[in-house]
């Protein structure tokens, strides 16, 4: 599987005790490149791990709901000074992220369940 924007799928190791002890290249007896989190792609972007996704993404949806608590808070205590078109649409926004959020959440979830389940 390719990812256009790294160019190549790679894995990342980061805690030893969830992923044993052999080194990648001796797994299967095929070649395979671990690249840390810190290292850099073709175009000069650190690339980053999956947990650093996840963290700014919850991050940016935590940002969003602050947003809309202060601006719904400046619509009661001075009301002549925002539009409330913005702070609908403020809302909106910040509705459709913790959705987003939930549903990955949820998928991450049954995900981890299915792994696990041994049948």
């Amino acid at each position: 599987m390719i990812i256009e924007d790294y160019g190549t799928l790679q894995m990342t190791r980061t805690n030893v005790a969830h992923t044993g002890t052999a080194k990648l290249s001796d797994i299967g007896g095929q070649s395979y490149t671990s690249i840390p989190s810190s290292a850099e792609n073709g175009q000069g972007k650190a690339l980053k791990s999956f947990d650093q996704f996840l963290v700014e993404a919850m991050s940016s949806m935590n940002q969003q709901q602050i947003d809309v608590t202060n601006l719904q808070e400046k619509v009661i205590t001075d009301p002549e000074s925002l539009d409330i078109h913005d702070v609908t649409i403020a809302m909106s926004k910040a509705r459709m992220s913790l959705n987003l959020a939930q549903s990955v959440i949820d998928r991450l979830i049954s995900g981890w369940n299915e792994i696990t389940t041994t049948r």
